[in-house]
């Protein structure tokens, strides 16, 4: 990085800061802080919401997602549109007219406290994992590929969010969003142009296209029903509906975008917009990866993009293997590019066989490519277990630290890190609003003044982000992070929606045959994904994560309705005749 990249990046970051303190100073009530005074418009709402799911992982993660497996993820936002639909419909409408700063307020009014409490520390819980792989997803990349230290990006990071996250509270989370939006999607498009522009002169975009093709990354659509494949049609539309109607119902980092609505109309509108533009968000995002990989079938990549890994195991007693396989790679490569380029001189003649013919032999090189990158996975670990060998998440940030030109490079590096600022500030800010006022002032007898609230509040908001700071320090990559966080929000948020679903649909249904239920329902869910998925870390697992939302919440509602039952039962009174 030169000095220019610094320059942009340092000062890009510092006006979101600063921008954030100086248009949110002052917050003097409850309503001020955790709704922003209720004054944002559609747009404003929009642009948050869509800020706030975007975080960090989403631009480091989606386009490697894309390279190794195609087009294939996007089927996990199928369910998004129709998610958008029934939130606008039914639960705007409720928590505005129920006047709640909290979406787990509602919940004591329809049951009763301690299944708010309970839906609130489930929320906690989850979504203070996510805040902390939120700071730590951008940080462990940068540290491994920048050589920064990996303690010291966490604590920059973290310290940054909390600046403006605690003094201006939900208002300088939506200003600085709008901002951060800006910054996030300029930089993916000059990046996709520039790759564009790198391909050989005679590839156009067509031609990229049919070579990504070629090689199996444009599979969009799986309509097979197969439970053990992560990304379908049919997962897509019921296991990724019902975790949207639950991360975007009923989980506070993201209603508490919409509660600052001026009306219910604009709050509607503003999901709307999301509905209509995250999926084509996600497609470009993911159509970035694909020519990243149509790119590095020119262009020479590494065995391995995550550098830690290569230097782990060149400075162990595989050093000599490793290079024997980095000497294939070069051989394969060659062969890689005479491939491709008889695929696309056969794409111009247009002559059916020949064509197949090339992309036979793509296919055949893929296969020997993948086969020596997983040997080169095996001498990693061999070399080192605790290295993470699994290099989706290095992809993009190896092709733009080695590709792009200077200045660029700092305007991409302030992409990912404003990401991650957008999305931690959402969470810590909800964070911070749940635990001030679904747990303290609701368990506390003490009467505090607005003025007290809203610093009681910022206290709460300052230490999830101090607890945020210290699970980054404790985080790990997984497989995939983008993955990693859609599976911790799984595991809890199809037992959330269940719960809402019985508040809003099933009004017979009393608290406490719900709060067991959740209870249970929690253990179960918590058993399935450790028995199905967690020990087929490769993908393979028996249940697609995504099925956890919907199966969370079809088993809450089912307990709930025979605890309810069991209950009517046992206290109705025995007849005279008996």
């Amino acid at each position: 990085m030169g000095i220019l990249d610094w320059t942009i990046l340092c000062v890009t970051l510092l006006f979101i800061v600063a921008y954030g303190v100086w248009r949110t100073r002052g917050s003097k009530n409850v309503d001020d802080y955790v709704k922003g005074g209720s004054e944002a418009q559609w747009w404003t709402i929009g642009l948050s919401v869509m800020a706030t799911q975007a975080s960090a992982i989403t631009f480091l993660s989606t386009p490697g997602q894309a390279f190794h497996d195609g087009m294939g993820f996007v089927q996990f936002y199928f369910g998004l549109p129709i998610a958008m639909i029934i939130i606008c419909m039914v639960f705007i409408p409720l928590y505005h007219k129920m006047k709640v700063y909290t979406a787990y307020e509602f919940l004591e009014g329809r049951f009763d406290l301690k299944t708010r409490s309970l839906a609130a520390i489930l929320f906690l819980i989850q979504r203070g994992l996510a805040a902390g792989i939120t700071i730590f997803a951008p940080s462990i990349i940068l540290s491994a590929v920048l050589g920064w230290d990996l303690g010291t990006l966490n604590v920059i990071i973290g310290t940054l969010v909390i600046i403006y996250t605690v003094s201006g509270g939900t208002k300088a989370v939506s200003v600085t969003q709008k901002q951060q939006m800006f910054v996030i999607m300029t930089g993916m498009f000059i990046t996709f142009f520039f790759i564009l522009g790198y391909l050989p002169a005679d590839i156009t975009f067509s031609k990229a296209m049919k070579i990504a093709g070629a090689s199996d990354k444009l599979n969009i659509l799986d309509f097979s029903f197969d439970t053990s494949s992560r990304y379908t049609f049919w997962s897509g539309i019921t296991g990724g509906l019902f975790l949207a109607l639950a991360y975007f119902g009923t989980d506070q980092s993201q209603v508490q975008r919409y509660l600052t609505g001026k009306s219910i109309r604009e709050s509607q509108l503003g999901l709307v917009f999301n509905g209509i533009f995250k999926i084509p968000m996600q497609f470009f995002i993911l159509l970035v990866g694909v020519m990243v990989f149509v790119f590095y079938q020119y262009n020479p990549s590494p065995l391995n993009f995550n550098p830690a890994a290569t230097k782990a195991v060149m400075e162990s007693e595989y050093a000599a293997d490793y290079e024997l396989l980095q000497q294939g790679q070069v051989e394969l490569e060659a062969q890689k590019r005479i491939a491709q380029n008889g695929f696309s001189a056969a794409l111009e003649i247009k002559e059916y066989t020949a064509v197949e013919e090339a992309k036979q032999q793509i296919i055949r090189i893929n296969k020997m490519d993948s086969i020596n990158r997983v040997a080169a996975k095996t001498l990693i670990k061999q070399a080192n277990q605790k290295i993470e060998t699994n290099d989706k998440d290095y992809v993009f940030i190896h092709f733009i630290l080695n590709n792009l030109p200077r200045g660029l490079i700092g305007l991409l590096l302030a992409v990912i890190l404003s990401a991650a600022m957008s999305s931690t500030a959402s969470e810590l800010n909800a964070l911070g609003t749940i635990t001030a006022l679904d747990l303290y002032k609701r368990n506390n007898k003490e009467a505090l003044s607005e003025k007290q609230y809203v610093q009681v509040s910022k206290g709460f908001t300052l230490m999830w982000g101090v607890v945020a700071i210290g699970i980054a320090f404790v985080a790990d990559l997984f497989d995939n992070l983008i993955q990693l966080v859609n599976i911790i929000g799984s595991i809890f948020y199809g037992n959330v929606l269940g719960i809402f679903l019985l508040a809003f649909f099933f009004k017979f249904v009393k608290g406490n045959a719900v709060f067991f239920a959740a209870i249970v329902t929690q253990i179960i869910i918590l058993v399935m994904y450790y028995n199905l998925i967690h020990v087929y870390p490769s993908g393979e697992e028996k249940l697609g994560y995504l099925w956890l939302n919907f199966y969370g919440a079809a088993i809450v509602i089912s307990l709930s309705l025979v605890f309810e039952s069991v209950d009517r039962l046992l206290r109705r009174p025995l007849s005279k005749n008996n």
